[in-house]
C-alpha cells in the first residue's frame, strides 16, 4: 500500500495509476456521470484515511474503486461530522475499510 500526506496527493497518484473516474456517493449507490454502481457492482481495492490536524471537517477517506466491468475510479468521502448520507448497505461496505 502507498503512503500519502494529503488527500490531493492520493487522488493525483491514483489517477496516474488509472483510477480516472470520479465517483460521487448517493444514499445507495456510487455515480459517475450517467453510470450507476450499486453496492454489488464494485470493490474497494485500496483506501487511505486522512485526519485533520485541527479541523474535524478535514477528515476524509480516499477509496480506489474498481467496477465489476474493470472501470476504475476514486471516491473521496468525509467521515465524522462531514460524512455523507448513505444507505445501511453502502455504509457497511465503506465502513469495512475505514479503520
Amino acid at each position: 500500500m502507498y503512503a500519502y500526506d494529503t488527500v490531493s496527493g492520493a487522488v493525483e497518484d491514483l489517477k496516474k495509476r488509472g483510477y480516472n473516474m470520479d465517483f460521487n456517493l448517493r444514499d445507495n449507490c456510487l455515480i459517475c456521470h450517467d453510470d450507476v454502481f450499486n453496492v454489488d457492482d464494485f470493490e474497494i481495492v485500496e483506501y487511505y484515511r486522512f485526519e485533520g490536524d485541527s479541523d474535524p471537517a478535514d477528515e476524509a477517506v480516499v477509496y480506489a474503486i474498481e467496477g465489476k466491468k474493470g472501470q476504475k475510479g476514486v471516491l473521496v468521502n468525509g467521515y465524522g461530522p462531514s460524512s455523507d448520507q448513505m444507505s445501511s448497505e453502502m455504509a457497511k461496505k465503506l465502513h469495512m475499510h475505514k479503520d
